[in-house]
């Protein structure tokens, strides 16, 4: 079987190489280039550290290896999605659209297609089923990261493999001592090249522009202070508003009018809703049914625990309706839905208001 082996030089993937190899694969390794050093607002990407860790480990294990430049597809695709969402006042998952588009899109375009399978260092499992394959959370809650991949298609997912679903992160990092890798102990990545290294604002800044309008408090309409354009705040914010006698949290942007609505207080109840619309609904394998009331498990982020409730329809569209009052809905989001007793993800669909757009 030819296996390609995504490896970015952090410690999840590194690890993927020698567990492979213990299996009795002899995995293509590729590194995948993404970061946007060409563009003013960049800061730093550890690529050149990524490259050389990356090459210790094909030269460890006995790889092969290829760097793969996909700086323009990256651009092309998920940052005009980024750019695109924020000028409708919506909040962007670059890390969803990056699986999707580039690590199984363009790379799979490129050079996954001339492989049976891709490899990734990904906190998820593939359940095989008598009727295909379906995408299983990991065993680490904590880490598990199906999440993320709720937006690929099942052409993607029938190709991919995840060496570290069956473990918890502490046995990862115990693995790359005991393997002596260099990123045994590098810290965790904290979002894709693009989100993590560099100025958000300053990015959004030069692509958005800037456009003051008003901060005014939700409940009394009272205007408490001036904002440079709705695009740089998302629902749920509390840091960067400038407001004194707070805390307060963005709770609802007026795209139109651009104004930014705040609440006060540590855990503002107009910050809560029951009902979260989903459009654009897309599901991860022919055979799942969405149906009127049904129990479901869900996140709306990346998190450890699971929200339950149940899906609604309501003419041609979904919506959950939570147990419980849930903060942080931000629309254009992913809802992510999993099943309701078995441990694997059904689909997601587009967080959107209840006004179609």
């Amino acid at each position: 079987m030819q296996i390609a082996a995504l490896v970015s030089g952090g410690v999840d993937s590194s690890v993927t190489i020698p567990l492979l190899k213990e299996q009795g694969f002899d995995p293509v390794i590729f590194y995948i280039k993404i970061g946007m050093e060409d563009d003013p607002s960049f800061v730093d990407c550890p690529s050149e550290e990524d490259i050389e860790i990356t090459s210790y480990i094909a030269k460890k294990y006995g790889c092969k290896m290829e760097i793969v430049d996909l700086q323009r597809a990256y651009w092309e695709t998920v940052v005009a999605y980024t750019i695109e969402t924020v000028k409708k006042g919506l909040t962007p998952n670059p890390d969803v659209m990056c699986n999707r588009l580039i690590k199984f899109g363009a790379f799979e375009t490129s050079f996954g297609h001339q492989f049976n399978k891709i490899s990734t260092g990904h906190y998820a499992r593939i359940l095989e089923k008598e009727n295909g394959v379906y995408l299983g959370t990991a065993v680490d809650p904590i880490k598990d990261q199906t999440y993320f991949l709720g937006r690929i298609t099942y052409p993607q997912l029938s190709k991919l493999m995840f060496p570290l679903g069956e473990l918890q992160k502490p046995e990862v990092r115990r693995i790359a001592e005991k393997m002596r890798l260099p990123s045994a102990h590098r810290p965790d990545s904290q979002g894709i090249c693009f989100l993590g290294k560099i100025n958000y604002n300053d990015f959004i800044r030069r692509y958005a522009g800037e456009k003051e309008g008003a901060i005014v408090e939700l409940e009394s309409g009272r205007k408490l202070g001036k904002h440079q354009g709705f695009w740089f705040h998302t629902i749920g914010q509390r840091k960067g508003l400038g407001l004194s006698g707070g805390p307060w949290f963005v709770v609802k942007k007026d795209v139109e009018e651009n104004i930014i609505y705040v609440s006060n207080g540590y855990d503002p109840v107009s910050q809560y809703r029951e009902q979260i619309y989903l459009d654009d609904m897309q599901l991860l394998h022919a055979s799942f049914m969405l149906k009127d009331d049904m129990k479901i498990r869900f996140k709306i982020r990346h998190q450890p625990e699971f929200n339950t409730g149940k899906l609604k329809q309501e003419g041609q569209r979904w919506y959950i309706l939570s147990d419980v009052p849930i903060s942080g809905i931000a629309p254009g989001q992913f809802g992510v839905l999993y099943h309701a007793e078995e441990d694997y993800c059904l689909g997601s669909g587009i967080i959107a208001e209840k006004q179609t757009s």
